[in-house]
């Protein structure tokens, strides 16, 4: 994943201007509509926004253990929680108090990889009779406790050797003819292991952040606008922006792209959102993403795959498809993963998963209405309003924009994109509040 980032490394990135630009030229909006609407955002305060459930931030420690993180997770109902050095430090600056954001599937990937490694560490007896580089696993975090042999000179991580010595192989020893298989059955006793045992209970979620940052982690001020924080979610593709008050580095608010979803909803009936929503997207442009661009994943394929893609692709979620024509038959999102560590069966088999399977498996295991694996739908002719309103409701992060018998893929419309909709990024907007050597420590203006 990509390392830490701050506001100058994003300005100077080119693949963040480049999805806007595209979007813009897409755009069919009379420019005078696109500059009403802009202005409009940027007179809205952020700290007008709608607080996080329960009017407090969740937050992880740096140090506390992995399985700490799961549990504060798995207890709040939420799947990422912004991570922070300590409570002792002092400082008005972010970037002295806060690590990133700690994504559930950031662990999942981190446990499978890890899983992986060992497994064929411990299978040859060596690093490079398995193909990997001696400490190829060296920025997953810290090293093996107690691990001697081919494994430490390997430099296989605590994780790692966690995933692979559960099922009883012995890390010490370093050969075994069963050892391929030994992080497979890591799923039969998971949970035990990750709150209970070691090495997982001494492994701390820095070690996890640092090495899986998904996205940059730019903080804005309660006094900066809501069309600032609209330009982080969108075109500097951030999933969720923290709100600090100046001078008090805290955070207190948390600003995703779904809840800014949300809250367009709930604008229906003012003049400036029926506007725009009352269009049928095609009038707008949409979708901006076309068929030959959407990346997808066959139902026969490896889930893990599935997840390689998104990951490798830093997209959050893929169609299934299948039969000759490619039909749409489903949707993954990166989210989904995370059931690979709830399921056992999937857990022990979790090399030889298919999408297919790995859907049908959550599906019939899930005792809530919560849908996974079901492909959420528009047509070309549906209108913003509609988009948004299923997107809300639905709690999805995209929408599959299908024609013909409704399962021909012909683009895909993410919150992101809707969100770009509604604003354009006004000549050098961001310059005077991302300067390298800017004393301040929030985005503001």
């Amino acid at each position: 994943m990509a390392g830490p980032e701050g506001p100058k490394d994003i300005l100077m990135d080119p693949s963040y201007s480049s999805y806007f630009d595209m979007v813009q030229s897409r755009k069919k909006l009379p420019m005078s509509l696109q500059e009403t609407l802009t202005d409009a955002f940027a007179r809205i305060p952020v700290s007008s926004f709608p607080q996080v459930p329960r009017g407090k931030v969740i937050e992880i420690q740096a140090d506390q253990s992995v399985g700490e993180a799961i549990k504060i997770l798995s207890d709040a109902n939420i799947l990422s929680a912004p991570v922070k050095v300590t409570d002792e430090v002092k400082t008005v600056d972010w970037r002295e108090r806060y690590l990133g954001i700690l994504d559930y599937s950031a662990i999942v990937l981190w446990v499978l990889e890890g899983a992986e490694f060992a497994a064929a560490v411990l299978a040859t007896g060596s690093a490079t009779a398995a193909g990997v580089g001696a400490g190829a696993a060296g920025a997953l975090g810290a090293l093996a406790v107690g691990a001697t042999g081919p494994v430490a000179a390997a430099g296989i991580t605590a994780a790692a050797v966690g995933a692979a010595v559960v099922s009883g192989v012995a890390a010490g020893k370093g050969m075994s003819k069963d050892a391929a298989s030994a992080a497979d059955k890591m799923g039969e006793d998971f949970y035990k292991v990750l709150l209970e045992e070691e090495p997982f209970t001494s492994t701390t979620v820095r070690s996890v952040v640092k090495s899986y940052r998904w996205a940059p982690f730019i903080p804005v001020s309660a006094d900066s606008s809501m069309l600032c924080v609209l330009l982080l979610l969108s075109k500097y593709r951030l999933r969720n922006v923290p709100v600090v008050e100046r001078g008090e580095p805290c955070i207190t608010n948390y600003i995703t792209q779904s809840a800014v979803i949300k809250g367009l909803e709930r604008c229906k009936g003012r003049d400036w959102f029926d506007s725009i929503s009352a269009h049928p997207i095609t009038e707008l442009g949409l979708p901006f993403m076309s068929s030959d661009e959407v990346i997808s994943i066959e139902n026969t394929e490896l889930v893990l795959e599935a997840f390689k893609k998104m990951k490798d692709n830093q997209i959050g979620g893929l169609p299934v498809v299948g039969g000759p024509e490619k039909k749409i038959v489903g949707s993954l999102s990166i989210r989904d993963i995370r059931y690979l560590l709830l399921n056992h069966d999937l857990f022990s088999n979790f090399r030889q998963v298919t999408v297919g399977d790995f859907i049908n498996t959550v599906a019939g295991g899930l005792h809530t209405t919560q849908k996974v694996g079901v492909a959420v739908t528009c047509s070309l002719d549906s209108t913003l309003e509609e988009v948004i309103h299923i997107l809300a409701s639905k709690s999805v992060h995209r929408i599959y924009v299908v024609a013909g018998d409704g399962k021909e893929i012909v683009g895909v419309i993410t919150l992101r994109d809707v969100i770009s909709c509604f604003i354009y990024e006004p000549a050098n907007f961001f310059d005077n509040y991302f300067a390298a050597d800017s004393a301040e420590v929030v985005v503001s203006n």
